[in-house]
């Protein structure tokens, strides 16, 4: 008994008649001979569905979930209430549509306007939208905010930036005219000395992370004093968890405040779906991509929410549009919501300060084999770069073997780090998993 109902051959050969050809190759007559497979795809037969199910959890369980992760890079292994999962999967949100008709979608809005009002709590910032495809796209349109209101086609980014992020913003600046500079690093951290020298009269906007891609706490502040060009934005990346513990990039200067709150809800999922976010000042909250949902009274007096600020037209104007994202992530932005209320104020604080702590004892436990160093002498929140004498894919070869993932290699993405890993170490980690991770490492 299977829980679809695949087509038979008297629907297919029905349907083939319909559109009057007599085979589904033709269908594909339009694709080039050399670029179909001159063989049968090596797909197994039907299954039955006690085979289907067993097939999926062996699938299933390949998943990095089951390895105890000591991996961040922009993906990290945070405890999720199993509340969260729970209430998402209620029939209203689950398949929910996209709140068109704010009359009867006002529990959806609701939603969407309690994650605004986190998000811009969290960032210290005027306002937010309903949430963005991930934290890349969401600092790319950052930059495009930027350029569009200074009318400047520059960005200068710093290389302790999520290098995934700076991929994405170079695809999209390439074709919108937009150079892209990079800033040198220095110990890991943004170099003042490059960052003053390369913001011009053309910069539209400077970008930074905090905690950048390394772990490490940039000087947001002083970043912000060397941005001496009123017109020129900043643009700080960062991270939710982080805020349960640092200063807010609201309160150190910034004009967009950017990053993926995956950490809120979203597992690691092998990438995703993760959720981005974008947080503003009062005087760009109009030039923000996707929606934002407001809130208002109705006839009555009675509380109402709506989609505002932005008439769903501007976002099929091609290239005269604010952004082409006129979507959101709602499913995922509903996660984050619950979970950060389930947290509350204490206990996002608890989680960051164990983030911290975790971190910064494994640090500690590592450096003690004496077979590694810390390659940065900076702080950090809940990652870390050490330096040894093996190979990162060495190692983490041979800690998969007893069900670790290592940190991840440097060098694929930094060819100047060589035999350096980023370390990562979240609430979930405990002690005991902790020491036998540091002992292994120093084994190897």
């Amino acid at each position: 008994m299977f829980r679809y109902i695949p087509t038979t051959e008297e629907d297919r050969k029905e349907m083939l008649d319909v559109i009057g050809i007599k085979n589904v190759e033709e269908l594909f007559n339009d694709i080039p001979k050399d670029l179909k497979p001159a063989h049968k795809l090596n797909i197994c037969s039907p299954m039955s569905e006690i085979e289907l199910k067993r097939r999926i959890d062996e699938l299933g369980n390949k998943n990095l979930s089951e390895l105890i992760c000591f991996r961040g890079a922009g993906a990290y292994d945070h405890y999720t209430p199993s509340a969260v999962d729970h209430l998402i999967s209620r029939s209203e949100f689950y398949t929910a549509y996209t709140p068109y008709q704010p009359e009867i979608s006002q529990g959806t809005l609701q939603c969407i306007f309690e994650f605004q009002t986190m998000i811009a709590n969290l960032t210290g910032m005027f306002a937010s939208n309903a949430s963005m495809y991930d934290g890349a796209t969401s600092a790319t349109e950052a930059a495009m905010v930027a350029a569009t209101v200074t009318k400047r086609k520059e960005i200068v980014v710093s290389k302790s930036v999520h290098p995934e992020t700076r991929k994405v913003l170079k695809t999209y600046c390439r074709f919108r005219d937009i150079k892209v500079v990079e800033v040198e690093l220095d110990e890991g951290a943004t170099s003042i000395a490059d960052l003053k020298a390369k913001i011009s009269d053309k910069t539209a906007g400077v970008m930074v992370q905090s905690p950048n891609f390394f772990g490490i706490v940039e000087d947001l502040d002083e970043i912000r004093e060397n941005i001496t060009d009123k017109k020129t934005k900043y643009i700080v990346c960062t991270d939710l968890i982080a805020m349960g513990m640092l200063k807010t990039p609201g309160e150190s200067g910034a004009d967009i405040v950017v990053g993926d709150a995956q950490s809120f809800g979203s597992g690691l999922a092998f990438g995703g779906p993760y959720l981005g976010f974008m947080a503003v000042t009062k005087g760009l909250i109009r030039k923000m991509p996707g929606r934002i949902a407001g809130e208002s009274v109705d006839q009555d007096g009675k509380r109402s929410y709506v989609l505002t600020l932005q008439a769903r037209e501007q976002h099929i104007r091609r290239e005269k549009a604010t952004s082409n994202i006129c979507s959101n992530h709602a499913l995922n932005a509903l996660a984050a919501s619950i979970h950060m209320s389930l947290l509350g104020r204490v206990g996002l604080e608890k989680v960051a300060e164990l983030c911290y702590k975790n971190a910064n004892y494994t640090m500690t436990k590592i450096i003690e084999s004496g077979k590694y160093k810390l390659k940065f002498n900076r702080p950090f929140f809940r990652e870390f770069v050490i330096e040894g004498k093996e190979s990162p894919e060495l190692i983490n070869e041979k800690l998969l073997q007893a069900g670790i993932l290592g940190g991840y290699p440097l060098e694929k993405e930094y060819p100047e780090f060589k035999n350096t890993s980023l370390v990562c170490t979240t609430e979930k980690r405990s002690k005991l998993e902790i020491d036998d991770f540091a002992e292994r490492m120093g084994e190897i």
